[in-house]
């Protein structure tokens, strides 16, 4: 079964700056989309930012706009997501997401393959 292991989570201060990877555990694995959620204590996984695997479209949450920057390494079949200008309600475990077929590229219920998470702590 295919993988999505996520990696460069870590304790930040605010405003400094983090970035995420995922790599698929196989590289032939077809997706049409790939995304990043997020999901603080007591709150609901939620959109951050995804790309589109064929055209590279990127779509982002409104409270990451200008901040976060998602983007695909197709030399390492990896999918990034940039973080700056990091703020503690950024706070959350990551996740790391593929769509396979048709689906809303800003939904949960667009992806089929999802990744253990990644704990990013943004400190005051």
């Amino acid at each position: 079964q295919v993988q999505l292991p996520e990696s460069g989570g870590g304790l930040v201060q605010a405003g400094g700056s983090l970035r995420l990877s995922c790599a698929a555990s196989t590289r032939t694995f077809s997706r049409d989309r790939m995304g990043w959620f997020r999901q603080a204590p007591g709150k609901e996984r939620e959109f951050v930012a995804a790309i589109t695997w064929s055209r590279g479209t990127t779509y982002y949450a409104d409270s990451v706009k200008g901040r976060f920057t998602i983007s695909r390494d197709n030399a390492k079949d990896t999918v990034n997501l940039q973080m700056n200008s990091l703020k503690p309600e950024d706070t959350a475990v990551y996740y790391c997401a593929a769509g396979v077929g048709p689906g809303l590229i800003d939904n949960v219920r667009g992806y089929n393959l999802w990744g253990q998470g990644t704990q990013v702590t943004v400190s005051s």
